[in-house]
């Protein structure tokens, strides 16, 4: 999979995305860009909100976009800040990543490429609610 990747052109939508946030209050642009099961490519930026609380990170966009456009599920993912340094999810964003990607979503960190499984260890999801 890894391979079959352009992590440089996927990085690339992640930092337009970034270009385009809604960052009035921190300045903190971020951009997320992701490869879908069926090929498409979906992406995202934070949008904060006076009520901080509401604030929606990229990756929500980005998730938001893959199923407004027909579902499917996340195989590759990054997100950059407005410089295009590559940079990680926050914790509520590793969970939306979760449950639309899994254990084997690739993930770009600054470290490199890894599973979304050493992302997150030891996930909540699906199976854990023991329908």
């Amino acid at each position: 999979m890894n391979a079959d990747v352009d992590w440089d052109a996927l990085r690339a939508i992640a930092l337009a995305a970034a270009g385009r946030a809604y960052a009035p209050y921190s300045g903190y642009r971020v951009g997320a860009a992701a490869l879908a099961s069926d090929g498409r490519v979906v992406s995202g930026c934070n949008v904060e909100n006076a009520g901080y609380g509401v604030t929606l990170c990229a990756e929500c966009g980005l998730v938001s976009e893959l199923i407004h456009g027909g579902g499917g599920r996340l195989v590759a993912f990054t997100c950059c800040n407005a410089t295009g340094e590559v940079i990680m999810p926050c914790g509520r964003c590793r969970q939306l990543l979760w449950e639309h990607g899994g254990a084997d979503l690739h993930v770009e960190t600054p470290a490199g490429i890894v599973k979304m499984a050493e992302v997150l260890p030891q996930p909540f999801g699906p199976d854990s609610l023991g329908r």
